[in-house]
């Protein structure tokens, strides 16, 4: 076997076009791409108006199995289906989220794709990019400073300080700053409260810019969150504090979608971030409308597994942009089938079929899942150098059994020309007009039957469980005219449960709603289960340990 790179090795050496080329692909005009530097640029609000009235293309969506050590490749088959469709003829336009500092740092590495199916410039997209993420930290904090200054200044909105719900944001896993105590150090600092800090992708900036139809949607959402209750309880609201001006300054070049291209020089837009297991896990519906408007297909992919990234794509983005996906692809592989089905990490690379069998479970969960939506599927087997044809066979034979058709992805060592077959399907599919789209559940149904519905229908739980205060809570919310949002689910996303170990497809398993928070901007009710963080934590040996300059000055142990 020849030499493999690594994925900093193979994106140092691609041919890159400049981005105005990239942009005269689609039909983007130079004066109408703000360039950072010669590899990527931001769309302008101009453009993305003035092509509001062209005919849609094709909506794809890429999810997965939930998510294992042995890795899936999501993202690394989002970007080679999009290349793969440009090269049977397609015009194809790749649409992902921007890489989080924490899991750079952490242990899940970046989300630019890998091997031969990457979107470059790799270094730039998993560090600062193009401030996108620093903007929407610093209006999120304007929003935290400006609260306890407004405290401070005598209260005149009558905030019970006891009653603050803003916390403040940071891009970055630290487990120290999930509960604080801000304003010590006497009077001048104000008034000592408990306080706390998130990671930017789960700030509710961050889900206003992702759901957000231009700068008026945008600032409108922004004065709708609400900051902090008084103590007759009713709600204290972005605007009140006279916020949403400033934050949607702060905001006005992240709102615009960064264009990129991939190793063979096919457009791809990167833009928003929110993580799916705490936050709704989809890219921009800017990002996401604009591409549709300019393309055949566009490829797009939900974060995390098919239970927790796909359900918030159909259940949120869907509904609140009026999107209708036409088709859906579910990224599994031979070894993450194998772990699912008991084996250890370190046992892997040995041909083990049983353990296929077995751990296909888990992907037929994930096929019923999507299956409820109405959107026709197709299985990815995204291939690793270590699977055997048996062990392939095997999955391929369990889909079938499934009524679904299992396709064998080379991208990661091929590009496009790996995965041809997949292409194919999907067009296959998506002109079928197979797609009969509709979430989950209706607007009228109240809040907590949502919660049931989707841990019955998706996590195939017994019921979820809660604390009469969260019940309480819920109904109130119902009361105050916020019944009709669609629910978030905070929750581990490597099991159908509550619990990170229980691999494969368990059943009749409770889940406990810890905690709920109303994102009144973002449209929606956040649902905290079992033991699940909003602000990670780093591992024992961080990534950020392997992370240096070499001699030339270039970026090594990034992944």
């Amino acid at each position: 076997m020849a030499e493999v790179k690594s994925d900093i090795e193979i994106a140092r050496a691609a041919k890159k076009k400049q981005i105005q080329e990239i942009g005269a692909k689609i039909g983007i005009p130079t004066e109408h791409l703000l360039p950072y530097g010669h590899d990527k640029a931001k769309i302008s609000a101009e453009f993305i108006k003035s092509v509001k009235g062209n005919k849609d293309g094709k909506l794809i969506l890429v999810t997965a199995i939930n998510p294992t050590p042995a890795g899936e490749g999501k993202t690394t088959t989002t970007v080679g289906l999009g290349d793969g469709l440009n090269r049977i003829g397609k015009k194809a336009i790749v649409c992902i989220r921007e890489a989080s500092l924490g899991p750079n740092f952490g242990v899940k590495g970046g989300a630019a794709g890998g091997g031969y199916a990457q979107v470059v410039p790799m270094e730039d997209m998993n560090l600062h990019f193009t401030g996108d993420f620093h903007a929407i930290t610093t209006a999120h904090n304007l929003l935290s400073a400006l609260i306890d200054n407004h405290i401070y200044w005598g209260n005149e909105l009558g905030i019970d300080t006891r009653r603050v719900v803003w916390r403040r944001v940071m891009d970055m896993n630290d487990r120290a700053l999930r509960e604080i105590i801000c304003s010590l150090g006497g009077v001048a600092n104000g008034f000592p409260r408990e306080a706390g800090f998130d990671i930017t992708v789960a700030s509710e900036v961050m889900a206003i810019l992702c759901l957000s139809t231009d700068l008026k949607d945008l600032e409108k959402r922004l004065g709708d969150i609400i900051v902090a209750y008084r103590r007759d309880k009713s709600p204290v609201y972005a605007r009140d504090l006279k916020a949403d001006g400033a934050m949607a300054v702060l905001l006005k070049d992240a709102m615009q979608p960064n264009l990129v291209q991939t190793l063979e020089n096919n457009p791809a837009f990167v833009h928003g971030g929110p993580f799916a297991n705490i936050a709704h896990g989809c890219n921009s519906v800017v990002a996401t409308t604009t591409a549709l408007k300019l393309a055949d297909y566009v490829v797009t992919e939900a974060g995390f597994g098919a239970d927790l990234g796909a359900e918030k794509f159909f259940d949120i983005k869907c509904r609140k942009a009026g999107l209708k996906p036409a088709a859906a692809v579910i990224v599994a592989t031979v070894r993450a089938m194998k772990m699912n089905g008991g084996v250890k990490k370190e046992d892997l690379g040995k041909e083990n079929v049983e353990a296929v069998k077995k751990g296909c479970a888990n992907l037929g969960r994930h096929i019923e899942n999507i299956r409820q939506f109405g959107v026709p599927a197709v299985v990815a087997i995204n291939h690793f150098y270590s699977d055997t044809d048996a062990e392939i066979q095997a999955m391929k034979d369990y889909v079938a059994s499934m009524g679904e058709e299992a396709i064998l992805c080379k991208h990661w060592a091929k590009g496009s020309a790996g995965i041809e077959d997949l292409a194919n399907k999907v067009v296959a599919l998506a002109e079928s007009g197979a797609s009969q789209f509709a979430p989950l559940y209706p607007d009228a149904m109240p809040l907590f039957e949502k919660i049931n519905t989707i841990v019955q229908r998706i996590y195939r739980g017994s019921e979820a469980i809660a604390d009469k205060s969260v019940r309480d809570q819920l109904k109130a919310w119902e009361e105050a005219g916020y019944g009709h949002l669609p629910v978030c689910m905070a929750k581990t996303q490597y099991s159908f449960s509550t619990d990170p170990n229980l691999r494969g497809a368990p059943t009749g398993h409770t889940v406990p709603v810890r905690e709920v928070r109303l994102s009144a901007g973002a449209g929606f009710v956040v649902i905290i289960c079992g033991e699940v963080m909003t602000m990670p934590g780093l591992p024992k040996a961080p990534s950020s340990e392997k992370i240096f300059l070499n001699e030339a000055g270039q970026i090594e142990g990034l992944f």
